[in-house]
Order: C-alpha cells, then sequence, then structure tokens
C-alpha cells in the first residue's frame, strides 16, 4: 500500500483503510464516496469539502497544550486566542469556527474595517476582540462602538499616530473605551518565508523610544489604565522554535519594564501568529521542528521565569494562530481530465510501407521487449528519439516518421514501466524524472492554492482510491488555466507518483490537503475560474450513512464572474442574441443555439465531464 506520506503531514485526521482516503471520525466515511455522491447530484467540477469537526479539533488542542503547560508550571495567568480573519474570512468556516469555540476564550482578530464588522457580528459576548494592522479614525471609531456594545475589545496601536487618534476619539465617545495593545517592534527575527514578519525593520510596530513615547500619551490623556497588552509577531509558519524563545524573552522584559514605569493596567502579552503546520509528504523533509507541547510549554514557562525573576504578576497569553487552526480543516479534489501520454496509443501509430531504418529498429525494440531486457531496450529507444530527432531538423524524415517515433517510444517507456512496476529499479525512477506523464486536472491553481504558484509552497496530494495499486507514473500537474505557470512540476526530490489510468473508461480523484488557511482568501479570477463548488460534511450519528453534506455553495456561474467585473452582463446578452440573429442560420436553429448559449451562461467556468458509466 502506497500512503502519499499521511503519517506526516495528516495527524490521524486522515487515513488510508480498504485501499481509500477515510476521515478519521464516526463512521469514518471515505472520500471517494462523498465526492461520488455529490457528482450524482451534478456538481462535476472541483470540490472544495471542509469538515468543521476539524476546526473544534485544532481550537482544542492549542487550549488543551497550553492550559496543561499552564497547570504544569503552575502559572498564575490565563490562557485566551483569537483566530485572525485574514487567515479565512469565509462563512462556512466563520461561522462553524465561532460556535465550536464557545466554550473557549476565543474569539477573533481583525485587520480591516470589513473584517472588524465580522467580527463585531459573530464574536461571542465576553470573548476577546483584538484589531491589529493600519488603523484611520473611522476604523478606531469601530472600534469604540464594539466597546460600547459590549464586546471585550483591544485596539492594537502600530503607530504613535494611531495613538493620538483613540486620544481624539475617547474625547468624542461615551465610555464604556476599548483596551488598548502596543504592538512592540522586536530585535528577534523569524525564520523562513515570513522572517520579515519580525525584526527592528518589520512593517508593524513601534521601537522602544515610540514605547515610552505612547506610554507619556496615555498618561497625560488619563488612558493609561486602559493599555492592557502588547503585541509582537515574528512571522507565519515558524520553522524553528529558537527565534520564538528568543522573542519571548525580549517580549517578558519589555512588559516587566512597562509595568515599573508605572503601566499596571498592563496585564496581557500577545505572541502573535505563526504555530506551523506540517505540510511534507517526504520522510526527512520537515516544516516545523517542534510539537504544539513544545510550543506551549517553551511560552509558558520562558514568561514565567522572566517575570519571576522581575518581580512582576504573570500575565495572560493571547495566541492568533490562523493557519494552525485553519489549514487542515479543508480538501480540494480536482477531477483528473485526461493523461497526455494516452495520445501516443497504438491507434496513433500510422507506419508507412517503407519506414526509416531506426523506425523499423523502434517498432522490433517494441514487440520484443520482455523485462528481462526492458532496461536495455528503454536505453536503446531513447536513443533512437535522439537520433531520429535529429534527422527531422535536418530534413531527412517527414512529420509522420516524427510522430511515430514519437508514439513509439512512449509506448515503450510504458511497456517497460509495466513490466518493472513492481520492482525498486532506480533506473526507471531516473527515466521518469525526464519523461513524466502529465495530468490534466479540472481546476485553476491560481484559484484555489495560490500559494503554490506564488510561494512555492507545497501542499498534500494523493489519489482518493486505488491505494493498494502501486503508482508508476512520474507525475506532472496541469491545471486547465491558459498560463505556463498552472503546473506543479515532478520534482525528483519530493517526487509525486500517480496511477497509469485510462479516464474514458473510469475516474481518478486527486485531492489537496491542507488548503483550508489563505488559499481561498488569496485566490484569483485567473482565466475568470472562480471558487469551486464548496459544501460542508457535518457528521449526525442518526443519518444512515452517517453524515449530511450542508452549506452547498455551488461556483458562480459565467453570467455572474462578468457581473462582478463590472460586465453589464444584460448588455452581453442583448449583443449574443442580436449577433445570432444576424446570422445566416435558419429561425429553429437560432432558437436552438440560444437555447444552448443561455444554459452555458447559467453555469461555471469548469469544464463538464461525463462519468463514464453513464456513457
Amino acid at each position: 500500500m502506497v500512503d502519499y506520506g499521511i503519517k506526516f503531514w495528516s495527524n490521524d485526521d486522515f487515513i488510508i483503510e480498504d485501499s481509500v482516503v477515510k476521515i478519521n471520525y464516526k463512521n469514518k466515511p471515505s472520500l471517494i464516496d462523498i465526492v461520488l455522491e455529490a457528482r450524482e447530484k451534478g456538481y462535476r467540477g472541483p470540490l472544495l469539502i471542509r469538515f468543521p469537526h476539524l476546526i473544534k479539533n485544532q481550537i482544542d488542542k492549542i487550549f488543551s497544550a497550553f492550559n496543561g503547560a499552564i497547570r504544569e508550571y503552575n502559572y498564575k495567568g490565563k490562557f485566551k486566542a483569537v483566530f485572525p480573519l485574514k487567515v479565512n474570512q469565509m462563512p462556512n468556516f466563520i461561522l462553524p469556527l465561532v460556535e465550536l469555540s464557545e466554550d473557549k476564550d476565543y474569539g477573533l482578530e481583525a485587520g480591516s474595517k470589513s473584517e472588524l464588522i465580522i467580527a463585531m457580528a459573530y464574536t461571542n459576548k465576553g470573548k476577546p476582540i483584538t484589531v491589529n494592522g493600519f488603523k484611520d479614525k473611522e476604523m478606531i471609531s469601530l472600534g469604540f462602538i464594539a466597546a460600547n456594545m459590549g464586546h471585550d475589545i483591544i485596539l492594537t496601536i502600530e503607530g504613535l499616530n494611531e495613538l493620538e487618534t483613540i486620544i481624539e476619539v475617547a474625547k468624542e465617545m461615551s465610555e464604556p473605551y476599548p483596551d488598548i495593545g502596543l504592538r512592540i517592534r522586536l530585535h528577534s527575527t523569524g525564520v523562513g518565508l515570513w522572517a520579515k514578519s519580525g525584526g527592528i525593520n518589520s512593517k508593524f510596530g513601534l521601537t522602544s523610544t515610540e514605547l515610552l513615547q505612547a506610554i507619556k500619551m496615555l498618561t497625560k490623556s488619563n488612558l493609561l489604565h486602559k493599555f492592557t497588552m502588547i503585541h509582537f509577531h515574528i512571522g507565519s509558519q515558524i520553522s524553528d522554535i529558537s527565534p520564538l524563545k528568543k522573542a519571548i524573552r525580549e517580549l517578558g522584559n519589555i512588559y516587566a519594564g512597562l509595568r515599573k514605569m508605572g503601566a499596571t493596567g498592563l496585564k496581557s502579552v500577545n505572541i502573535g501568529g505563526g504555530l506551523a503546520v506540517e505540510y511534507t509528504q517526504h520522510e526527512g523533509i520537515n516544516y516545523k521542528n517542534y510539537t504544539l507541547q513544545e510550543f506551549s510549554g517553551d511560552v509558558v514557562f520562558s514568561l514565567r521565569e522572566i517575570v519571576k525573576n522581575k518581580g512582576e504578576p504573570e500575565p495572560d497569553i493571547f495566541i492568533e494562530s490562523g493557519r494552525f487552526v485553519a489549514a487542515n480543516h479543508a480538501v480540494l479534489v480536482a477531477p483528473v481530465l485526461e493523461l497526455f501520454s494516452h495520445e501516443y496509443d497504438e491507434k496513433a501509430l500510422e507506419l508507412k510501407e517503407e519506414n526509416p531504418p531506426l523506425i523499423e529498429e523502434l517498432l522490433d525494440l517494441y514487440n520484443s521487449i520482455v523485462e528481462k531486457n526492458a532496461i536495455e531496450y528503454l536505453h536503446d529507444s531513447l536513443d533512437h528519439m535522439e537520433s531520429l530527432l535529429t534527422l527531422f531538423d535536418l530534413g531527412y524524415i517527414d512529420l509522420q516518421d516524427r510522430s511515430n517515433t514519437e508514439v513509439l517510444v512512449h509506448l515503450i517507456i510504458k511497456k517497460v514501466i509495466k513490466l518493472l512496476k513492481y520492482k525498486n529499479h532506480n533506473e526507471i525512477l531516473r527515466i521518469q524524472e525526464s519523461v513524466q506523464e502529465r495530468y490534466l486536472l479540472n481546476c485553476s491553481f491560481f484559484q484555489s492554492l495560490p500559494d503554490y504558484w506564488g510561494l512555492a509552497q507545497n501542499f498534500p496530494v494523493m489519489p482518493l482510491n486505488r491505494l493498494n495499486r502501486r503508482p508508476t507514473r512520474a507525475a506532472s500537474l496541469w491545471d486547465i488555466t491558459c498560463d505556463s505557470d498552472g503546473e506543479i512540476a515532478f520534482d525528483p526530490k519530493k517526487p509525486l507518483y500517480l496511477h497509469e489510468v485510462d479516464v474514458s473508461k473510469e475516474e481518478y480523484f486527486l485531492g489537496f490537503f491542507l488548503i483550508g488557511a489563505y488559499q481561498e482568501v488569496l485566490g484569483m479570477k485567473h482565466n475568470l475560474f472562480t471558487h469551486p463548488t464548496e459544501f460542508s460534511i457535518i457528521f449526525d450519528d442518526e443519518l444512515n450513512k452517517g453524515y449530511e453534506i450542508e452549506n452547498l455553495l455551488e461556483a458562480q456561474n459565467i453570467l455572474d464572474v462578468l457581473d462582478d467585473l463590472d460586465y453589464d452582463t444584460k448588455d452581453i446578452e442583448r449583443r449574443l442574441k442580436a449577433g445570432l440573429e444576424e446570422s445566416e442560420l435558419s429561425p429553429e436553429d437560432k432558437k436552438d443555439v440560444l437555447g444552448k448559449l443561455y444554459v452555458m451562461l447559467s453555469e461555471n467556468g469548469y469544464l463538464k465531464t461525463i462519468n463514464p458509466e453513464e456513457e
């Protein structure tokens, strides 16, 4: 059985049983059964499947780890957390998150006016709201309104100008006021792609000089008692815990120093996000070097020791981990439309009565291959192909000869792979690195996996079934966009092998996992491919199958997409209709074509496929 590294990245949320991927919860339904059920309902393009129980699972893990460390080290402060809305603002994620975390000190973090409105509308009363990012007077006023509504809200200041605005708005509005946090620009930095979030040159936060000035401003305006939190963030996806330990020591000393200056209302420290997710599918390639227990234990222990030595009370600890909470709850399922080597079958071979000698030799190699001579004949065929392509460039053979060359070499490669598929033959692996199978997927990487395109971020990918069969093809994945960047190329250091399958006879689906953080909110409508059809799997023991498909939201149709771009869709319809009226089609044909056109406009832009069993 091939496991595609599921033991490294899934945390047992997904497992392989009976040769299929299953959700490791309740009655353990298989992903392939869920996908086929959705396709039976008519949803044939890419699917984004949400599992709300995994949202709760991740939140529970964070609180269990930190509260466990608090008990272990007899820490006096409390643990609280917020979810940063920038990571995933989608309602079918946020609404379950809020509902499933009612029993925790868990709220939302906003970084814009729109996000703050979401937080004000949906955060459970008494649970924290933190507001980060740059703010104008209107956004700060929204924070005061949230406090008037009874929310426990903290406005985190990124610059002294924001503090000046808070002081101004406080004179204009009635109490209760929001609490005030100060984001500090640490000397410490993170590691990896997002390391620039920390350090002395980071985009956000106050320098030591500005921090001292802020205390003076708060004291002068009689708002020092509202200063309750300091905050830092050294980067998303912290792969190494060492920089975090250094940052915590720096933070603890600043906390103690500010309290000794008279900021006795300061009772909380916010260590930002950065709790990493393990994306690897391959042993020896890791995206983090610590466990959640180590992470929480180091934070709690380090803070306790620092403030104890400084003679100050232990602060409440806030965390803003978004990726850790959101990533694993969503899976993208993409149907495979085509394997491009299937262009090269025996039907495509059109041999002449008299063929060039090298082509005759290729044909003889193809007919004579057995396991014993497979590698030797494979090398011979590749040498012959190079020679024949050179002859074509020099004009000695024609296009039909070139086509026959390509077909015969691919037939030989596939035959060799089939003969040796159960042998760990390094030569086969080496050959496949240069002769890969190209799998065309019915999805857009720009829309659904933008971090792969923009940051080369890897996401676990695997077939949903056939996992009792050894995959034999080195796979390069292509999306359906008209862009050469819409490819996940085969990487010999992190190889992906998939099955040889005839999609005209059976369906084949790939699942992309851990895509619930950032991908939806960053996805772009390149070629006007939109957010895929999505739904949630809600488990219910009273149902025969143990779950229900809920919150189904179909991908936008073509007219809706154009409307989002501010096209006048009525004008588009008029122009299309007029174009048909001016055509030379018969009145009956015009009516028929117009009907087909309206059907197409009412559907989404992903490619339509037919279940082979329906043909």
